[in-house]
C-alpha cells in the first residue's frame, strides 16, 4: 500500500539499472543514514555504541570484504582474521614512521598493505578451488598469525607484543586514544563503512562485478568469453582483503583501542565474519549489513537483555548459546534458504509491492 512503484517511470537506462530504482527505497535509505548519524550519537549511550554500533560496524565492514570474494566470486577464504589483522599491523606501523599523518587516512592506506598480501595468497586460485582453495587460505591465516607473535618489527618491539593505539586528532578532535569519545569514533567508523560500502556497490554494480559473478556461475563458460582468470580472481582478492584490512584497522584503533593482535585475529574471527555471510545472505551487501547485525548483536543480546526479563544467565553460558544458536541458524539457511536473511527481506518487500494481491 505504501510501497508501490506504480507512477514511477523510468526514461533513462541509468534510472533503469539504479541500485534504488524505487522512491521508498532512497527514503529509506536516507532515514536509515539520519538515523545513524544523528539519532544514534545524540540518544544512544556509551554501552550501546561501544558495545553494540561499533562492533556491528566493524563486522560489516568484514563481512562486505568476504561477500565480495565468496559471495561474488565463489571462492572460498578461510583467511579474514588474518588480512584483518594485516590492515591492524599496517595502520600501526604508518602511524609510527608517519606520525603527522591523517589518522583516518592511515586507516584507508593500511587496507592496501591487506589487498597486496591477499592477492599474494589468492594466487592459487588460478588453478584449485573450493575446498583446496579454503586450505591455501587456512595455511595464510595460519602463517600470518605466526608472524604476528614472531616478527617483533610488526609492533615495534613492545615486551607485550601488543599494538598501542596512539591518540591522534582530525581537525582538533581527538578521534583514537584512551581519550577519545565513543561517539566521535562511531562518527568516523560510520563514515568509513558508509564510503566503502557505496564503493562496493558501485563495483559490484560495474564491469568487474559482472565479471566476478560470471566466475562464480561457471568459471570455463566466463573464460570462453574473453574473461581473463588470474586478474579477475587476483582481484577479487586484494578488494576483499582491503576490506578486510581496514576492518582490522578500525577494530585495533576504533573498538579496542590496542591489544594483542593474534588473539584479536585468530581462526575463531575468520569463522566468525563467514557465519556472518552465510546467514546474512551469499552475494548481498545488505546480507552483509544483516549477518554482522545479528552474529555482533546476539551474545550482547543474550548477556543482557535475558536478565532484564527476569531470565538469569551467566556470561560464559551465554556465548556458549551464542555458538548453539549460530550453528542451528547455519543449518537452518543452508538447508531452507541457502541465500540467507538478504532472500528473506526481499521477498518481504516483494510482498509488500503486491499486496493485497498474492501472488
Amino acid at each position: 500500500m505504501f510501497y508501490r512503484e506504480a507512477g514511477q517511470y523510468k526514461t533513462t537506462y541509468a534510472a533503469d539499472m539504479a541500485v534504488f530504482p524505487i522512491r521508498q527505497d532512497r527514503i529509506g535509505i536516507a532515514l536509515i543514514l539520519l538515523i545513524a548519524f544523528v539519532g544514534i550519537p545524540l540518544t544512544a549511550n556509551e554501552f550501546v555504541i561501544n558495545s553494540i554500533m561499533v562492533p556491528f560496524l566493524v563486522f560489516a565492514l568484514a563481512a562486505i570484504g568476504l561477500n565480495i570474494l565468496t559471495g561474488y566470486t565463489g571462492l572460498i577464504s578461510l583467511g579474514t582474521g588474518a588480512f584483518m589483522g594485516v590492515g591492524a599491523y599496517a595502520c600501526y606501523k604508518l602511524t609510527t614512521i608517519f606520525p603527522d599523518l591523517n589518522i583516518i587516512v592511515c586507516i584507508l592506506l593500511s587496507g592496501f598493505f591487506a589487498a597486496a598480501i591477499g592477492a599474494l595468497f589468492g594466487l592459487p586460485s588460478l588453478r584449485i578451488k573450493g575446498f583446496y582453495l579454503a586450505v591455501a587460505t587456512l595455511a595464510a591465516q595460519f602463517f600470518l598469525q605466526w608472524c604476528f607473535v614472531r616478527v617483533p618489527w610488526l609492533y615495534n618491539y613492545n615486551a607485550s607484543g601488543a599494538i598501542e593505539v596512539p591518540q591522534r586528532e582530525v581537525l582538533g578532535v581527538i578521534v583514537t586514544g584512551a581519550r577519545a569519545a565513543p561517539e566521535v569514533k562511531y562518527l568516523v567508523l560510520l563514515s568509513i563503512v558508509v564510503l566503502l560500502t557505496w564503493i562496493a556497490s558501485n563495483i559490484i554494480h560495474g564491469r568487474f562485478g559482472r565479471m566476478w559473478m560470471a566466475v562464480r556461475d561457471m568459471d570455463i563458460a566466463a573464460e570462453l568469453m574473453g574473461i581473463r582468470m588470474l586478474p579477475t580472481k587476483l582481484l577479487a582478492f586484494a578488494v576483499s582483503s582491503y576490506y578486510c584490512g581496514v576492518a582490522g584497522a578500525c577494530m585495533m584503533f576504533l573498538w579496542y583501542g590496542g591489544g594483542e593482535a593474534s588473539d584479536a585475529f585468530n581462526i575463531n574471527q575468520s569463522f566468525n565474519v563467514l557465519f556472518m555471510v552465510i546467514i546474512g545472505g551469499l552475494g548481498s551487501l545488505v546480507g552483509s549489513f544483516f549477518g554482522a547485525a545479528f552474529i555482533s548483536g546476539l551474545p550482547t543480546l543474550l548477556k543482557f537483555g535475558l536478565p532484564a526479563i527476569g531470565i538469569p544467565i551467566g556470561g560464559a553460558f551465554a556465548e556458549h548459546l551464542t555458538h548453539i544458536f549460530v550453528g542451528g541458524l547455519i543449518i537452518f539457511f543452508l538447508i531452507v534458504e541457502p541465500h540467507g536473511l538478504a532472500r528473506l527481506w526481499q521477498i518481504a518487500k516483494q510482498k509488500l509491492r503486491t499486496w493485497p494481491f498474492p501472488y
